[in-house]
Formats: structure tokens, sequence, C-alpha cells
């Protein structure tokens, strides 16, 4: 029976980037060589089938007739057949700092477009970058949750001064993130914008959600719109990070980030707590109706409209989704996201927006990571406590969104 083996992306697919250097240089000089079908073919049966190093990218397939490749919506290059084999391959260069989808068809048979991220020079090691340093895993049990118990990791930028409070960024679903070889590479993103002074010295926190039990408790914590997690951090667990390091207080110094339900979190710790946080790097949220009781409990899905009926709060946003997220019972992830710029630009809001064709991934808010923490940190004065963000002015002139196409007639 005829076994076609076909990539598909994982969020591991870039996991060791590095290393693809060398199959890529392989592609280029030894297409034919044994090393070259040996690393395609083990890609493959990793179930990757894709590799790349900042704008490089191979993609590869096994089958008996050419494939097909489609990158971002559009063909891609022809794929071409390794000598000797049903091994088929081919290069290409992307943009980077943003995310790309792409899929492979064989024998008039699509496979779902899968997305993947094309990161830029900053979320590589870069000699002479000293590295910071991890914490080993903190398990903390919550009072304002009673009983809920969570881990959370703090890392500590090599440039750190212990006698001088640092400023404070912290990061939802952390588990995700507190490892230096983890796909999103955020630590050695973090360690890069410090050497190069795109952002301050700050201490970074990794919070996962929490449990009681065996409940997951993520949802209830992150999509409640209610000030609840704002005081989890502010009573617990970062009451118990100033234990151990000197912490500045003072909301121009503090910035938070979260993806899909942990991004609606970072927003509400920005909104019900503006005094300790006013930076938000928001991914893919969920500003939709997942815990929404009707006449009893608002949900996410509020906050367009909560925004263009309230004060403009002294927040700084950068927005991230994709036309291909998620449409369910509990609302539409792209709609509501644009809902949230629009309603961010009429409230002159000081925001960014950036709307990929991505799916429910990270692959877009991990490759767009140096780009957007520079930009919520911009101009970071440490002598300051505060600053009055105002909308970029090039923003005011430009329209509101609109959606003026769709994916059928």
């Amino acid at each position: 029976m005829k076994t076609i083996l076909i990539s598909l992306l994982l969020a591991a697919s870039l996991a060791a980037a590095e290393p693809a250097q060398d199959l890529l240089n392989l592609a280029k000089k030894s297409p034919n060589s044994p090393e070259f079908k040996a690393a395609l073919a083990k890609i493959i049966k990793d179930g990757r089938g894709l590799s790349g190093f900042q704008r490089d990218f191979l993609f590869a397939a096994e089958a008996k007739a050419l494939p097909t490749l489609t990158i971002n919506d559009a063909p891609g290059p022809k794929l071409s057949r390794v000598k000797g084999s049903d091994l088929w391959f081919a290069l290409a260069k992307l943009p980077t700092g943003t995310g790309h989808n792409y899929s492979l068809t064989i024998d008039g048979k699509a496979k779902p477009p899968a997305d993947f991220p094309s990161f830029g020079p900053d979320s590589y090691e870069q000699p002479g970058v000293p590295q910071g340093k991890l914490s080993e895993k903190i398990v903390h049990t919550s009072k304002v949750y009673p009983g809920m118990v969570s881990d959370y990791w703090i890392y500590v930028p090599a440039q750190h001064d212990p006698q001088t409070a640092a400023p404070l960024f912290v990061v939802q679903d952390g588990q995700g993130y507190a490892r230096r070889d983890s796909n999103s590479r955020l630590i050695t993103t973090l360690d890069n914008l410090t050497h190069q002074k795109k952002i301050p010295v700050m201490i970074t926190v990794f919070i996962s959600p929490g449990l009681i039990g065996e409940r997951r408790m993520r949802s209830v914590q992150y999509d409640s719109v209610d000030d609840t997690y704002a005081r989890y951090l502010r009573e617990e667990i970062i009451k118990d990070v100033e234990a151990k390091y000197k912490i500045r207080q003072d909301g121009y110094s503090r910035a938070i980030m979260g993806e899909s339900s942990g991004a609606i979190c970072a927003f509400s710790v920005a909104w019900f707590d503006t005094q300790r946080y006013t930076r938000v790097f928001s991914r893919i949220g969920t500003y939709t109706s997942i815990q929404w009781d009707p006449w009893k409990k608002e949900g996410g899905n509020i906050y367009p409209f909560l925004l263009r009926k309230s004060e403009r709060k002294n927040i700084r946003v950068w927005l991230q989704d994709g036309s291909n997220d998620l449409e369910n019972n509990h609302g539409s992830w792209p709609l509501q996201n644009i809902q949230m710029a629009n309603s961010l630009k009429m409230k002159e809001y000081d925001f960014h927006f950036t709307f990929g064709n991505g799916q429910h991934s990270t692959a877009q808010g991990n490759a767009q990571a140096p780009e957007a923490l520079a930009w919520l940190w911009r101009g970071y004065d440490p002598a300051k406590t505060s600053e009055t963000y105002s909308m970029d002015p090039a923003e005011k002139s430009k329209p509101y969104w609109r959606v003026k196409a769709l994916n059928r007639e």
C-alpha cells in the first residue's frame, strides 16, 4: 500500500532552528547526497517536513508523484525530486518577524494549512549577549482562589542590579515559555532586547494556570471579566516575588502578556489595575463569551463595547490575531479582535494592531515578539514613574478596519 508522508506543522517544528542551517546548506550544495536524503527523510519521519532559519525555509514530502506547495494561500515554489527516491523538497525565502502558513497537496488531496513562525535575528542567540538566569519551578497555593495550586518561574537578566528596583514583566501560560529551548524563543528574545537596551532590565515572571484537585482553573482565572486575577497577582504571586527582588511599583514600569485566554487576562489586569500595569501584549486574544453567564456575569465579549462606553484608561496595547482564528459557540476570535482594535482606535488609545492569516496558533505572536516588546517599552525612562500614553498621530489619520472581502461569494 502506498504510503505518503506529508509535512504537518507542529509547534516544535523550529525548536532547533540553528541546526536547520546545515540542512539548508545541503539542499543548496548537495541535494542528491546521501547525507541530504537521510536528513530529509528524518524531518519527514519526525512529522515535521519543515525546517527553517530566519527567512530561509525548506519544505519536504515523500510521494510517488509531484506534490504541490501553497504558502500563504498562494502557489509556492515547485518541489524538486531527490534522485533515486520518492523524496521531494522546495526552498523559499519569507519575511521574518511574522507568521506564515503552508499546505501540501498530493494526488489532489490538500492537507489543511498549518501555521509556522519566521523568526528574525533577535529571536536567536547572538554572540556576546549575556544570558539571564531562570529559577527552579516555584509551587504556590492560593487563598484568592482557595486551594488552587499553580507554578511560576522567575527570570532575571544578567544585567540585573539587586540594589535597584526592577521593572516587571508578567507572562500568562508561563509553563510554555519557562525554558530557554522553548519554541517561543522568548527568553532568548529578552536577552537580546535587554542587551540592545530596547527593553529595560526587568524581572520576568512566568505563571502557569492553576489546579484545584483535578479541576483546571485556567478559564476561570483568565476569561473572567473582574479584578480577581489582578488581586491574585498583587496579593500573592508578585508579593512573593517582591520578597526576593526589589520590584518597581509604578504601572509605567510593568508589562503583562498572554495568548488566547491569557491575552484577555493580561488586558483585564491592566483594565482593573491600571495603577500597576499599563503595557499589554495581547496575542490571539479570547475576547469572547467563554465565562459569560447571562444576566449574572460578564464575559470577554463585552470588552469592545466596554472600551467605547468608558473613559479612556492609560494603557498601551499591542494586539495580534489572524483571519483564520477560531469561530465557535463562544464567538468569533477574528471579528472580536477587529472590534477591539476599532474600539481602541475610537477612544484614541496608544495601540498597535497586527492581523495576519494565522489560525489559533502562537506562530505570529512568537515571531513578532521582539518588535512588539520593543514597541511596548519604547521611550521608557527609569527616572520616570508615569507617562500619559497618546495615540500615534499617524494612526489618527487611518480609517477603521473593515472587512472588504470574504472567503466565499
